[in-house]
């Protein structure tokens, strides 16, 4: 890279953050089509969100933020405007400066995990999914999943409020059978796993893998390990599978274009708070 005082600055936020992927494969998609930016991880905790996103607003070469766990509800509220999938979903994964001011925000998590799954030749259409996690990540890949035409889909998380008000919205779309689920797979078609759970050694797995068939697709959102445990039990029960690398490898494209697009009027439905 040849970094001057020109170069655009766009980070990617969360804690913790040594985990993300997409510093490198963005920066080298910048390059590739031949814009002068970086992306760099930077790591933020939840108490210091507000102070550091009240700097980002005055940090006139900062153009794009991408947000990772746990900030992805609270980014939301900060976004002036949002494509019409974050205001349903009430969270951001991604923002970029608007040219009037103030930040505007989408939520791609969904798109990037139905990408990988289906590049692994398997098609949601018409399945019964199981989703475990209800949160900024696991949220967006529900609503993809609806979208993506599953028949029936289960989502199992601790937190019984912010499930029930996710499926509650699901419903509320008319397009798929939404309801509380429960760690047990057996007799569904796909498994998702959208928690950090096995990124820490002696997590415990999201869904009892001993039930998985080898007819169950499984998917998973963590990026380290690149194989998770929940990945490797999985391909051990002769499972097709997709992992977290394949989930960030189809989100990158659409976040580039995303971050490459400030002047451009947003081509999704957007909503504008004051």
């Amino acid at each position: 890279m040849n970094l001057t005082g020109a170069t655009r600055l766009n980070v990617i936020l969360g804690d913790p953050i040594a985990q993300v992927k997409s510093p490198n494969g963005v920066t080298q998609a910048f390059a590739d089509r031949g814009h002068d930016g970086l992306l760099a991880p930077v790591q933020v905790g939840v108490e210091d969100l507000g102070a550091f996103l009240a700097v980002a607003d005055r940090l006139k070469n900062l153009d794009g933020i991408i947000v990772t766990v746990p900030h992805k509800f609270a980014c939301f509220k900060h976004c002036r405007s949002a494509s019409e999938r974050a205001d349903f979903l009430g969270a951001v994964n991604i923002m970029r400066r608007r040219p009037e001011g103030g930040w505007h925000g989408d939520m791609v998590d969904g798109l990037g995990f139905v990408g990988a799954v289906r590049a692994q030749g398997y098609e949601p259409e018409g399945k019964r999914a199981l989703l475990v996690g209800a949160g900024g990540a696991g949220s967006a890949i529900a609503l993809a999943l609806v979208e993506a035409g599953v028949r029936e889909l289960a989502i199992h998380d601790a937190d019984h409020k912010r499930r029930d008000d996710l499926i509650q919205r699901l419903n509320a779309l008319g397009r798929a059978t939404v309801e509380a689920g429960s760690p047990d797979p057996t007799g569904y078609d796909l498994v998702a796993n959208a928690t950090p759970a096995g990124m820490r050694p002696g997590d415990p797995l999201p869904v009892d893998a001993g039930k998985l068939t080898p007819d169950t697709f499984v998917g998973c959102v963590i990026t380290v390990p690149a194989v998770s445990p929940l990945i490797d039990a999985a391909r051990r029960r002769g499972c097709p599978t997709s992992t977290g690398t394949e989930m960030y490898q189809a989100l990158q494209s659409a976040m580039v274009d995303f971050l490459l697009a400030p002047q451009a009027a947003s081509p999704l439905a957007a909503s504008e708070r004051a």
